[in-house]
């Protein structure tokens, strides 16, 4: 193990559990922050994994992560804000009805 492979577990160790606890409990906007940090916790993992093992190539993937982690968050936060507008309009009918 050198110091690059080091640091990428001390990332994962670090933020890693933090980001998954975040991500499965609390709110929408709490989960999705925590999802955007660990997409980036991830993409740095990707790019100093390449250095500790010499493989250049893999850092593709961390530019592949990076470009698609935006796309994938503002994805969720459309079926968010559409789950949150279905159950206010729902409530807003029941009320109406009753």
């Amino acid at each position: 193990m050198n110091a690059w492979t080091l640091a990428a577990l001390v990332l994962l160790a670090g933020a890693g559990p933090a980001c998954l606890w975040g991500a499965a409990a609390g709110s929408a906007v709490r989960r999705l922050l925590a999802l955007s940090l660990l997409s980036t916790v991830v993409g740095a993992v990707f790019l100093v994994l390449p250095q500790g093992y010499g493989r250049s190539s893999y850092q593709d993937l961390a530019l592949v992560l990076a470009v698609l982690s935006p796309a994938g968050t503002l994805v969720f936060t459309r079926f968010v804000v559409a789950e949150r507008s279905g159950a206010v309009e729902q409530e807003r009918k029941r009320r109406s009805d009753g």
